[in-house]
């Protein structure tokens, strides 16, 4: 009886144990049921294929690489033009010294009619070039508008901030997109990002959308937005911060006495916040600030651009300056060498708004530096990249445009209006 018993508990025991590798064997085998990278479906070995090396592609270092030295500078540079028809000095300005864009004012605008066969020209006449064109406009609403009268007027920063509504500064913003879009411009000079901590400010004022950063910032970024939806380039305005002069830069050159830590208290922190944002330009103002750089106004000066807004603030998009043709400059400076410094202090697109003497006095200057290796061959395709990049971005081409819908827009600025009640 014992012996059975025994028998029995082997027998019972090896039962167990049969059945417990049979079970560890199937789970090793579930994977071998699906062939590795290394082996064949019989489970032979095959040879690992050879990983084919493949370059970094970037097609816009391809482009600035198929530019000439004139195709480089004149991206470098973005002019104005007189009338309300393409003249022989903006058909030069175009096919001789391929300029990256024009700025409008007021004087070149007529009517819609008018605008849109001006814009449309002159797109055309550089279809034979490579790179599109910046079409600009100082558009911010209130006092400063370059629209035509059958337009609505969108109201001051300042009006638009006594509401403390981001819905409609964006909203604004966007009817100031679609209005410039319709027309086939895309760059537009705002929103302003300075705080208007002076009332006294000759040239800032209700231009501002407010005294504090908070509400500049909130506001300003809002509307930056808006006009970035329509698929304009929104350029902010004027760093380090206009909002605290007694001199209009239009006639004369502001002093600015605030050290950095005021700055970086009050004025820095909208740019700062639409930085973070995503700002893709940024616009230069001519400013002196003795006690950060007593030789050179903001507009060329490398500490404020390279060491200021570029290292400590991280900016890395495009940086404008403000028109060197304003008294600011051309009362103080020798407006080529200006523009010269101003690349080499890191910024990317002068902006020269009128004088066609002056237009070429700057890129003569520009060209000559590169030439004698004072903007060195890599410093100018540095700079070039930037813009090149920025018009990928937005997609700019220089397709003529269809004008722009002004019963709709008008429509939908009176209904942002009447909803805040702001007349």
């Amino acid at each position: 009886m014992k012996y059975t018993l025994r028998m029995c508990c082997v027998i019972i025991l090896s039962i167990g144990l049969v059945v417990g590798c049979s079970s560890q064997n199937n789970q090793a085998s579930v994977p071998e049921a699906i062939p590795s990278s290394n082996q064949d479906s019989q489970g032979g070995e095959v040879s690992e294929p050879t990983p084919t090396p493949t370059e970094s592609v970037d097609p816009i270092r391809d482009q600035v690489e198929g530019l000439s030295t004139t195709e480089k500078v004149g991206q470098l540079v973005l002019v104005g033009m007189e009338g309300t028809e393409p003249d022989s000095s903006a058909l030069d300005l175009i096919k001789t010294y391929r300029v990256g864009g024009f700025i409008f004012y007021k004087d070149n605008i007529k009517d819609s009619a008018s605008a849109l066969s001006l814009f449309n020209e002159l797109k055309a006449a550089n279809a034979t070039n490579s790179v599109p064109l910046f079409m600009s406009v100082d558009e911010e609403g209130g006092r400063v508008t370059r629209m035509p009268e059958e337009f609505t007027k969108v109201p001051t920063a300042g009006r638009i901030g006594e509401t403390g509504s981001a819905e409609l500064a964006s909203g604004m913003g966007e009817a100031i997109g679609t209005q410039l879009s319709g027309f086939g411009l895309n760059m537009d000079f705002a929103p302003v990002l300075d705080v208007n901590s002076n009332p006294d400010n000759p040239v800032i004022g209700d231009r501002s959308y407010g005294n504090t950063a908070e509400i500049v910032s909130k506001l300003g970024i809002a509307a930056m937005k808006g006009i970035e939806k329509q698929g304009v380039i929104p350029v902010v305005k004027h760093f380090p911060g206009h909002g605290d002069t007694s001199v209009d830069s239009h006639l004369g050159l502001p002093v600015v006495d605030h050290d950095l830590t005021r700055l970086r208290s009050l004025e820095l922190i909208p740019f700062e916040n639409a930085i973070s944002e995503g700002a893709d330009v940024v616009m230069i103002a001519h400013l002196l600030m003795p006690k950060l750089d007593p030789d050179h106004p903001a507009s060329f000066s490398k500490i404020i651009i390279n060491d200021l807004l570029r290292e400590e603030l991280g900016y890395q998009g495009v940086i404008i300056t403000d028109d060197m043709t304003m008294g600011a400059i051309a009362e103080h400076y020798e407006i080529g060498d200006a523009a010269v410094q101003f690349i080499q202090a890191g910024g990317n697109i002068v902006l020269i708004g009128h004088d066609y003497k002056k237009e070429k006095a700057v890129i003569e200057a520009l060209t000559e530096a590169v030439d004698k290796g004072n903007i060195t061959e890599e410093m100018l395709d540095e700079r070039v990249y930037g813009i090149l990049k920025l018009k990928q971005k937005y997609n700019l081409n220089d397709d003529p445009a269809k004008g722009p819908n002004v019963k709709e827009v008008n429509a939908d600025i009176s209904s942002l209006l009447k909803k805040y009640e702001v007349k």
